[in-house]
């Protein structure tokens, strides 16, 4: 799978431009705030049709013009697949083969992508919220299904916490609705749980094995999954869905007292283990570093294997954060087999193969130029 090109319009600060890239790897050079980073958001964009910067779609079309598009040719299974995103103030519009998609489950998935930026290494030590949002968006890619059930549960637990607050402060009494709408969460609570225990035990399968390597055979990750109900990998999907009826019903007096609920995929955490101690809290900042390449470099094989073909990975500003062997390591892994895309103010000092077969892009204040 690769991109062949993209063509962006009043995009962040690129006004119009066109650029076919190289099946291997490319290299966007350029300053700061020069539009490096806006190109490889515009290519995530693509695959996600959200941005991985911020939830805001109108701070990516250019000021004072109505819309945004990112228009994109992929390879995938040797067949050539147009997408396309329109941005404007009357909402988002993502089109595959020049047809557009009414739900985004159907379009997610068409392009594989795999983020690998600054923050990905605060994946160990960041919020729950971090990790949490990491299993989403990869479980998304190769189960769109799962986006359906996400989104459904994200609407059914805003009415519910509203729910609460107005039970909370006597505005209403009678329990009927709370409970439908408990039932409704259940069932989609109850699918995200399931899946996201079947997702890590196939990361689990890579991780392990990856971590092991860069750490020199000196290290053994272990992800866990922290659950605030009490369920297992080995509970199908209706003694899962039990278990959280019976939490509920025990919560019932003090999630309307905390006009909240309290238990949920909203609140659950991956925790992760390097030789049997927690990394968030014990592990140095090379294990914890290690830990978030591993899973990374885990995830494009996960892709690979469930899907059939490697997916995109684009490598923002990170490759100055490793150190040398970090830096080998993840380089080494990726030639020859997966397209990259490699935002840096140089490439002085990174020495790899990988690089010198590589289609440089000089990025400059809204305008790139590919060198010769």
């Amino acid at each position: 799978m690769y991109i062949k090109d993209i063509k962006l319009r009043t995009f962040r600060n690129y006004d119009q431009i066109q650029l076919q890239f190289d099946d291997k790897i490319n290299v966007i050079i350029g300053e700061n705030a020069q539009g490096k980073t806006n190109l490889m958001e515009a290519i995530y964009l693509l695959a996600f049709t959200k941005s991985h910067r911020t939830p805001r779609d109108k701070e990516l079309i250019q000021w004072e013009q109505e819309y945004a598009k990112i228009e994109g040719s992929i390879y995938k299974r040797n067949r050539r697949f147009p997408l396309e995103i329109i941005l404007s103030k009357k909402g988002k519009k993502a089109k595959m083969n020049h047809l557009e998609q009414k739900r985004l489950s159907d379009y997610i998935g068409a392009l594989n992508v795999v983020m690998f930026a600054p923050e990905d290494l605060n994946l160990v030590k960041g919020s729950p919220q971090v990790r949490r949002r990491f299993i989403d968006m990869e479980i998304g890619q190769i189960q769109p299904a799962y986006i359906y059930h996400l989104g459904q549960y994200q609407k059914v637990l805003k009415q519910r916490n509203h729910l609460l607050k107005d039970l909370q402060r006597h505005r209403q009494t009678d329990k009927t609705m709370l409970y439908v709408l408990t039932d409704q969460l259940i069932e989609h609570a109850s699918t995200i749980i399931e899946r996201r225990f079947k997702f890590l035990k196939l990361l689990r399968s890579w991780a392990g094995p990856i971590h092991e390597s860069i750490s020199r055979q000196l290290e053994q990750l272990e992800v866990h999954y922290d659950a605030t109900v009490e369920v297992s990998e080995a509970m199908n999907l209706e003694t899962i869905s039990t278990r959280y009826q019976e939490k509920f019903s025990k919560m019932e007096d003090k999630e309307i007292e905390r006009g909240t609920t309290l238990a949920g995929p909203h609140r659950d955490d991956l925790i992760f283990y390097v030789n049997g101690k927690d990394v968030q809290t014990y592990g140095s900042q090379g294990q914890q570093r290690t830990t978030a390449l591993s899973l990374k470099l885990a995830e494009i094989e996960l892709i690979h294997s469930e899907v059939g073909e490697y997916p995109i990975l684009l490598l923002d500003d990170v490759l100055s954060e490793l150190d040398d062997f970090r830096q080998s390591h993840l380089l080494h892994t990726i030639q020859g087999k997966v397209q990259t895309f490699v935002s840096t103010t140089n490439i002085d000092g990174i020495e790899h193969e990988a690089l010198k077969e590589a289609e440089i892009f000089r990025v400059a204040n809204g305008t790139i130029e590919i060198e010769k």
